[in-house]
């Protein structure tokens, strides 16, 4: 009799470690609202399947990361996505990638990934790279990259790249996620749409109300 209540007991004890260690996967987008007519859908934590028999290798193809890109904006820089929206065999891989080109003192701003982590490889120029830990610590780590570096941008973190040389400068970056996403600070805290309060801006910033609402009032460029 011990041994079965024994048994029950291990078995009960396995199944609670089991579903204490299960967790949902990781989202693929900010949102998706739950219904209950998959007709009306658009997306199911990224986007609804082909049927693999009608795939052919254009879903897994992409050309022309070779090509630089117009970085003649406020930032100076442009990012080229090459995502699940670009290569549609991408869906469920978690992998993506990047072209970055940065104009001389250009600049990917500070700006965070909230699905994925980051692997930048300098392929020109020299930049100087960074970022930021989460609180209470928000300990900043720097470093000045050059041709063939490499850095990391744990996922979720504030970072920044900047082209601190007199020529062009680019750059390619692998991310963990067919989504990764992408919120640029000052684009989201500025220039959201409608705009935060800005008495609650300048208290959060502890900025007078004027320079609050001089922010909100410029254009916030986005390089992506």
């Amino acid at each position: 009799m011990k041994g079965v209540q024994f048994l029950v007991a291990f078995v009960v004890l396995a199944l609670a470690s089991s579903f204490a260690s299960a967790s949902d996967p990781s989202p693929l987008q900010d949102f998706c609202v739950a219904i209950d007519d998959y007709k009306s859908g658009v997306f199911v934590n990224g986007k609804f399947c082909k049927d693999p028999k009608h795939a052919t290798a254009d879903d897994f193809f992409y050309s022309g990361l070779n090509i630089p890109q117009n970085t003649s904006n406020p930032v100076g820089s442009t990012v080229t996505p090459v995502n699940v929206a670009q290569i549609p065999g991408l869906n469920t891989l978690s992998v993506s990638l990047v072209r970055i080109d940065y104009a001389p003192y250009g600049q990917n701003a500070p700006h965070t990934h909230p699905r994925a982590s980051e692997i930048l490889f300098v392929q020109e120029g020299t930049l100087y790279v960074g970022f930021v830990t989460s609180n209470p610590d928000n300990k900043l780590f720097t470093k000045v990259l050059n041709k063939g570096d490499v850095f990391v941008f744990p996922i979720g973190l504030i970072h920044f790249q900047f082209n601190i040389g007199k020529t062009n400068a680019v750059a390619f970056a692998g991310l963990s996620s067919q989504n990764p996403g992408v919120i640029t600070i000052a684009n989201a805290v500025f220039g959201s749409d409608p705009p935060i309060n800005p008495d609650f801006l300048a208290r959060a910033f502890q900025l007078d109300q004027k320079v609050v609402k001089s922010l909100q009032a410029k254009f916030w460029w986005d390089n992506n």
